[in-house]
């Protein structure tokens, strides 16, 4: 493995650089390529067939392109679908995101969680059996909220968010049979983060938002523990979309260490 090999962190958009910002953390001298399906987005509303075949053909074109050492998919809706399919392909390790259910389990005082993800996620068995596994006796509530990743990438482009639309998007959750005893949410997209303040004052301070970002970090520190890493250029974003409306990304990325952004 060549110490400058990088860790490449894909995502349907810009909800991977909640996973990025935990990695520069535990691995800080860690070459990263940061890859965006800008064109694809969003995943939430596509059929899991059209999620396997466009991930698992954009991550084998990615790798031999880029030769990663190891490739994060840091979207849950991508994870759950491709993930094994991606596994199976690539003779690389692979690191998911899958929701936080264990976590949250052990948080809540009321027994009673919600899941907020977008629709795709909500309807996998992985997470049917994530819930069998880690919340027996627990109440789960699910609610697939696509329309909180736009405004995710609103937020990172500079534009103002309202707590009023984030709330319109959750609503839902709350008003279920059961849904004032949430006390615990699991944010399985990772674009939400993006919007933990929003979500806060809409559903309230005492709501405690789990999600996995930190976690993922440290599986991908364990993978490569006995890695050696060195940089021989910057760490760059590549976007399968227009790069022009990539760029208006700039200053997002840049608070993340990424400064440099290109077209796929």
């Amino acid at each position: 493995m060549n110490a400058n090999s990088p860790i490449l962190i894909f995502d349907s958009g810009v909800g991977g650089l909640t996973v990025l910002g935990e990695l520069r953390k535990a691995l800080p001298d860690a070459p990263v390529i940061y890859a965006a399906d800008m064109a694809g987005l969003p995943y939430g509303a596509k059929s899991e067939a059209e999620i396997a075949a466009r991930v698992s053909g954009l991550l084998g074109r990615m790798a031999e392109r880029y030769r990663p050492r190891l490739i994060c998919i840091a979207c849950n809706t991508a994870s759950t679908i491709a993930l094994g399919m991606v596994r199976d392909v690539l003779e690389i390790p692979i690191v998911g995101t899958v929701p936080a259910i264990k976590p949250a389990a052990a948080l809540t005082r009321s027994g009673t969680m919600g899941l907020l993800g977008t629709e795709a996620t909500m309807r996998q068995t992985y997470v049917d059996n994530l819930e069998r596994e880690f919340a027996v006796g627990k109440t789960l509530l699910r609610h697939g909220a696509n329309g909180l990743v736009p405004l995710a990438e609103a937020k990172l482009r500079g534009e103002k968010v309202s707590v009023g639309a984030v709330a319109d998007e959750v609503k839902a959750l709350v008003l279920q049979p059961g849904g004032r005893d949430l006390d615990t949410v699991v944010l399985a997209c990772t674009h939400f983060p993006l919007l933990e303040p929003e979500l806060r004052e809409a559903m309230g301070a005492d709501i405690t938002f789990v999600h996995g970002a930190e976690g993922i970090a440290s599986r991908i520190a364990y993978l490569t523990s006995d890695h050696s890493f060195e940089r021989e250029g910057p760490d760059f974003a590549v976007t399968t979309g227009e790069l022009a409306d990539f760029e208006k990304l700039d200053r997002a990325f840049a608070n993340y260490g990424i400064e440099v952004l290109e077209k796929f």
